[in-house]
């Protein structure tokens, strides 16, 4: 009898394993980290299909939701929560814009893909910090690449942008 066997290599099973989304903050947490001490309160937004299209000229950003999860602070800054896709799996994140439209800080909530999670660094977020929507938040130019995680990098850039020209067309005429 002739028995025939087939070997499998090690690495092809730890490539095929599901890559596990990791959590790193809930919106309750970022909110308490982004403005400490503060109580937000939900300001839901629907943006009119004039509105989305404004945006998207504003930013050269697509809109991926007319609906923005956006809370405002009692000092008059505004925290969103939003999302963008990385290479294949979305990123949620969350953005603190202070009171006079510059944002104060980026934060990754969850982190799903195999790779591009440099993201999260600090000293890479922190090159948002004190941009407005008048910035040109161009990746390779005021924001750097992270080499390895080119698409994060390019669509998290995309992202604050989008909700910059959200927060300068929209959110800044909100009385919420």
């Amino acid at each position: 009898m002739n028995h025939r066997f087939l070997l499998v290599p090690v690495a092809a099973l730890v490539i095929a394993a599901p890559v596990q989304a990791t959590v790193y903050l809930s919106v309750e947490q970022a909110q308490a980290l982004m403005f400490p001490g503060a109580t937000l309160a939900p300001v839901p937004i629907t943006l009119t299909a004039e509105q989305v299209k404004s945006v998207e000229r504003a930013s050269d950003v697509n809109v991926l939701s007319p609906q923005v999860k956006a809370w405002r602070s009692p000092t008059g800054g505004w925290f969103i929560a939003d999302q963008v896709v990385g290479k294949h799996e979305f990123i949620p994140f969350a953005l603190a814009i202070d009171e006079h439209g510059a944002v104060k800080s980026v934060e990754i909530l969850e982190y799903r893909e195999a790779y591009g999670d440099q993201v999260r660094n600090e000293a890479w977020r922190a090159q948002f910090v004190g941009k407005t929507h008048a910035s040109p938040l161009k990746l390779n130019d005021d924001i750097k690449n992270i080499s390895g995680a080119t698409l994060s990098s390019r669509h998290m850039t995309d992202g604050v942008k989008r909700l910059l020209a959200i927060y300068e067309l929209v959110l800044a005429h909100t009385n919420g």
